[in-house]
């Protein structure tokens, strides 16, 4: 027995995230979530790792509101945010916002530093001078932190909770946006050992909506704040650049603008010169998605890109120590691998040469090692440890809670070949004791995105609980996938009902051709394009025996207008009105009188960037049909259903319902729902 063999053990699992490196290289922070005690949601914790690997991992804090995002500043003190109360406050405030705490390198008790009203987050810290930049909602029209505090104060005594929107969007993935704006606020460290943030200065007074979900960095010595900011083009269009604003003045210059590009990820050189960030093509009706690193200088200056002829999307660039290099990854092949790109050559070398995903690479201050978490579809992440020159490696693993963890099975590839010539492959997750003898059902799992791949560990989306129950999980990457170059995705550019659909049949086919697969007993699913994918398989093919579409879009001109994001499907499909094609021929509401393969249809809904309409539209398709499915509705979760007790509730409606249709099983209602 494994974990995935009860769905209760499996949530209780701990699990890695973050991770961050002390200046001077001794420490490395990871954050951790698990249970809380009334395991009915997640909480996350600061755990301290030994960089060596000897020593087993320390748990740094410790509270019920829990601690996340840890920064270290030049001292060796840790930043964190929490919601946990001030035990040196006079009176609790109630309030679940996160504040801003500091804890002594030294150990001891943490320390509030700054606690804006509307909370604490995206904080970053000067490598030299220490100096902390964070970023807090704001009122609109307030001139600082007190006059926000109190116009907070008299909206909730006015039982006011309207918001009047003046611009394009008004909502993300699964929250509301307004009135209050993110603001980026910049202070010196705290001084001494009860010292707070004294007075952060505002950068950004009136930002609109510019700085939503925008990362910053600051240069070593303090004195600039290098930020993503959103530009609004008007008619419901923004673009994404990234600027540079003075810390000590908020006037700010662009380092990445430019009409026909995107720019985010930006990392400042540790020698405060220069500036590399993700510099993506913008999408079109014609032409995908496609990107790249690309140099400024600090004064913007210099432009150039620095992984030209790389047919793979890098991202998360981090510098080496010397300044001389910078360290990426891209989705490659089914993993994640780590590359280091000389700055002045343009050579790129591979780290790593296993199937692993990589990310939160921290780079030693002695250049000879950096750390990050790897993980791959067969192991969650963990910290490991790398040579920084070494080509093709394989990582040094680091003890961290909750690994290693023990899978129900083995993993294999399939490989096939797509209709216009494309080579395809697949990870199969294959149950132990699988043979010949007793070829076991399988079940095709479809990755969202679509711009994605399936190359790493999903908590929400494991294969191994499949595994535990008996079916072989097949986890392709069809058109559209990343890590396969750029003719994989302009292969069915526009066309999500073509080269994906038949790629997914494809790569299907030669799976079933397993002498340990039973092609008689198969199942499709997915989530979000995933759920697309299955409603697409539902209207075009019975030749699975039970279809399970979570999040899934089924109208697409009703989607497009109601989505989060209703510019990015414009740009990709086109004006409805005047381009209706693509809409026509790749929504399958419009074939949804084929449908002849039970299906279960699960939504969130606060799901705003696949609303809820889409079940709502496909449940009464079915239902007027009298169509043989089920509707699991979630009603406070969004895309992806992260509550514990929820996350069970899904896994057991989705095995029962395959039980009842791929097994022959009598159909057996979850307990709870």
């Amino acid at each position: 027995m494994t974990p995935f063999h009860d769905l209760r053990d499996f949530v209780a699992i701990q699990r890695v995230s973050a991770l961050r490196l002390s200046p001077d290289g001794a420490r490395l922070v990871a954050v951790v979530s698990e249970l809380a005690a009334d395991r009915k949601k997640f909480v996350t914790a600061l755990w301290q790792i030994d960089p060596l690997g000897k020593d087993r991992p320390r748990r740094l804090t410790r509270s019920a509101p829990g601690e996340a995002s840890p920064e270290f500043l030049p001292d060796g003190s840790l930043l964190f945010t929490s919601a946990r109360p001030d035990p040196e406050a006079a009176k609790a405030d109630g309030s679940d916002t996160a504040a801003l705490w500091l804890l002594p390198a030294g150990g001891g008790e943490a320390r509030q530093v700054a606690t804006p009203p509307g909370g604490v987050s995206g904080v970053a810290v000067a490598r030299d001078a220490g100096t902390v930049a964070f970023a807090a909602p704001v009122m609109p029209g307030t001139s600082d932190l007190e006059e926000d505090e109190r116009r907070r104060r008299a909206r909730e005594d006015g039982g006011v909770s309207a918001l009047l929107h003046e611009a394009y969007p008004v909502r993300h993935w699964d929250h509301d946006l307004g009135p209050a704006q993110p603001r980026i606020f910049v202070a010196d460290p705290p001084d001494g050992p009860e010292g707070r943030l004294s007075d952060p200065r505002d950068l950004t007074p009136e930002p609109g909506r510019a700085l939503d979900e925008q990362r910053s960095t600051l240069t070593p010595d303090g004195s600039v704040v290098v930020t993503g900011w959103l530009m609004d083009e008007g008619a419901g269009e923004r673009r994404q650049t990234v600027v540079a604003v003075a810390a000590a003045t908020g006037e700010r210059r662009a380092l990445g603008d430019d009409p026909d590009h995107e720019f985010e990820a930006p990392a400042v050189s540790p020698d405060g010169r220069e500036v590399v960030c993700v510099r993506s093509r913008r999408m079109g009706y014609d032409e995908p998605h496609d990107q790249t690193l690309w140099l400024v200088g600090m004064d913007g200056s210099g432009g150039r890109d620095l992984t030209a002829g790389l047919d793979l999307w890098p991202a998360e660039p981090v510098w080496a120590p010397d300044s001389a290099a910078v360290f990426f990854v891209a989705d490659e092949q089914g993993g994640r691998p780590v590359f280091r790109v000389d700055v002045r050559t343009g050579a790129i070398t591979r780290l790593t040469g296993d199937r692993g995903a990589y990310s939160e690479i921290c780079p030693a201050p002695d250049g000879a090692h950096l750390y990050a978490l790897r993980n791959s579809v067969d192991e969650p992440p963990a910290p490991v440890r790398l040579d920084t020159s070494a080509a093709d490696q394989e990582p040094a693993r680091l003890p961290a809670p909750g690994t290693p963890v023990a899978v129900p099975g083995e993993l294999a590839e399939v490989t096939a070949t797509a209709e216009d010539g494309r080579a395809l492959r697949a990870w199969l997750v294959l149950p132990k004791g699988v043979s010949p003898i007793a070829p076991v059902p399988m079940l095709l799992w479809i990755h969202g995105g679509p711009l994605a791949s399936w190359n790493g560990w999903h908590w929400r989306w494991n294969p191994w609980i499949m595994a535990a129950h008996g079916y072989a999980v097949l986890l392709p990457d069809p058109a559209l996938s990343t890590g396969y170059g750029q003719h994989h995705i302009r292969s069915a550019w526009g066309n999500w009902g073509g080269p994906p659909y038949t790629d997914l049949l494809t790569i299907t086919s030669a799976a079933v051709e397993r002498p340990d697969i039973d092609g008689t007993r198969t199942a499709a699913m997915g989530g979000s394009f995933g759920g697309y994918m299955a409603n697409w398989i539902a209207v075009n093919t019975d030749r699975f025996k039970a279809i399970v579409s979570h999040a899934g879009l089924w109208s697409f001109d009703q989607m497009f207008a109601t989505t989060d994001e209703a510019s990015e499907w414009q740009r990709w499909f086109g004006d409805p009105l005047r381009q209706p094609q693509r809409y026509e021929e790749n929504s399958p509401h419009r074939r949804g009188e084929r449908i002849r393969t039970p299906m279960l249809v699960i939504h969130g809904n606060r799901d705003y960037r696949v609303p809820v309409g889409e079940a709502l539209r496909l449940w009464w398709d079915l239902v007027r049909q009298r169509a043989d499915a089920k509707f699991l509705y979630f009603p406070d979760e969004n895309h992806w259903v992260l509550g514990p007790g929820n996350g069970i509730v899904w896994y057991e409606t989705v095995l029962a319902f395959l039980a009842h249709h791929v097994l022959g099983q009598e159909w057996k209602r979850p307990e709870l729902v």
